[in-house]
């Protein structure tokens, strides 16, 4: 396939606002001149597809979803604890200059460096789009988003509705802040009424300056799309994060590859990372890890058991068939196998990364169904290693330059 063709105007009036919008004229134009884009299409790490589409049917799927046997298991039994964030939480600097607050999901508020950057906001109560049908929090935000406070810049990692997610979005137009989003998703932010020029639509490996930090689009191993059409015109990414002297770094939506070792290699190590560990199945085993493989990458982009692993994806939505505690325990168990530090917030908990201590207890055990043959012993918190805090200054840049897209890497 050479391109794509837009929907007609009488069809793009019957879709739901939702949907967003196709990029067109110069976004289109960039798209196209992308090495990352051939045969009308973004292409994943390497030139090769992954594959996008579950191996099952339909129906297998639907069998499995619905299997009465399993299904418990994918639902907490009881309400998650909810951290609810106040603005004492907030207000105060974090002692480290580096703290994290995961929202739930991808969701994680970082406040690094003297700046305040928002990862793949999604409040709404579905991720769907529309609010009648589709998956259903299960658990309700830590705070409104209006109490969030200022934010300097909001970082989008891909179009799906679990990581951006239109009543979020809208309601952040109304501020100043900035966004950066991966090339083609400043289509879908223009039409929800996000101004042009708070835009940075970023290229693999290319970076934009906002304030003090550099923001770096990386690759990742997933896939696009939010319509009836899943054309494959906007890009998916994992993001760096760079301030004076910090550096994190977020997964968003990806299956295992060899590409998270060049990233550590040209940007890290990091402070933390932030990484996908739930939503996998053996159905889509190349678009989402499995808390193994996530430990694995998070050892990549360190070069050792070094820094704080922060799971996310996992908890808020059911979005596969594995149990619902499944992503908390494996990651758990293999961040102490490997002998590396891991942070288990509840949502909305903030915590600091180079801390004496995080929050390490499985929270979630006292409402998900214990596994046949109870659950695993709960070992001592592994402990920080001594190179935590490093010297970082790789990437720095200037407070209150204009942010601009520059070359990285």
């Amino acid at each position: 396939m050479a391109g794509f063709r837009s929907l007609s105007p009488g069809l793009r009036a019957l879709q739901p606002e939702a949907f967003g919008a196709d990029p067109s004229g110069e976004r289109l134009a960039r798209i196209r001149r992308s090495p990352h884009f051939k045969d009308g299409v973004f292409q994943n790490p390497g030139g090769i597809g992954a594959r996008i589409r579950p191996s099952g049917s339909g129906l297998d799927i639907a069998k499995a979803f619905l299997d009465k046997d399993t299904r418990p298991r994918r639902s907490p039994s009881g309400p998650i604890p909810v951290h609810p964030t106040t603005l004492a939480d907030l207000a105060k600097p974090p002692a480290t200059g580096l703290r994290l607050t995961w929202m739930g999901h991808s969701s994680v508020l970082a406040e690094i460096d003297g700046h305040r950057v928002l990862f793949d906001p999604v409040w709404g109560e579905r991720c769907s789009p529309v609010p009648f049908a589709g998956p259903k929090r299960l658990h309700p935000a830590p705070l409104p988003l209006a109490a969030l406070g200022p934010v300097d810049v909001v970082v989008i990692s891909h179009d799906h509705y679990d990581h951006l997610d239109l009543p979020s979005i809208k309601a952040l137009a109304g501020t100043d802040t900035l966004f950066a989003v991966p090339l083609g998703v400043g289509a879908h932010l223009e039409h929800w009424g996000v101004s042009a020029d708070r835009i940075r639509e970023l290229d693999w490996h290319e970076a934009t300056r906002v304030g003090g930090l550099t923001l770096t689009a990386t690759p990742a191993r997933h896939f696009c799309g939010r319509g009836l059409r899943n054309t494959q015109h906007t890009l998916w990414a994992s993001w760096v994060v760079a301030g004076d002297e910090h550096r994190i770094f977020h997964s968003g939506d990806t299956g295992y590859f060899d590409g998270f070792k060049d990233i550590g290699a040209a940007y890290g190590p990091f402070d933390a990372t932030m990484i996908q560990i739930g939503a996998y199945s053996d159905l889509w085993p190349d678009i989402h890890m499995t808390p193994e493989e996530g430990l694995r990458a998070h050892l990549d982009l360190q070069g050792g058991p070094s820094g704080a692993i922060l799971p996310i994806h996992w908890a808020t939505f059911n979005l596969a068939m594995h149990p619902w505690s499944d992503p908390g325990e494996g990651t758990l168990a293999a961040a102490r196998a490997a002998g590396t530090r891991i942070a288990l917030p509840r949502p909305g908990e903030p915590f600091e990364p180079a801390a004496e201590t995080v929050p390490c207890e499985p929270w979630w055990r006292a409402v998900a169904l214990a596994p046949a043959g109870g659950w695993p012993e709960v070992l001592p918190e592994v402990k920080a290693m001594a190179d935590t805090v490093r010297d970082i200054s790789q990437g720095a840049a200037e407070d209150g330059g204009t942010p601009e897209v520059v070359p990285a890497g």
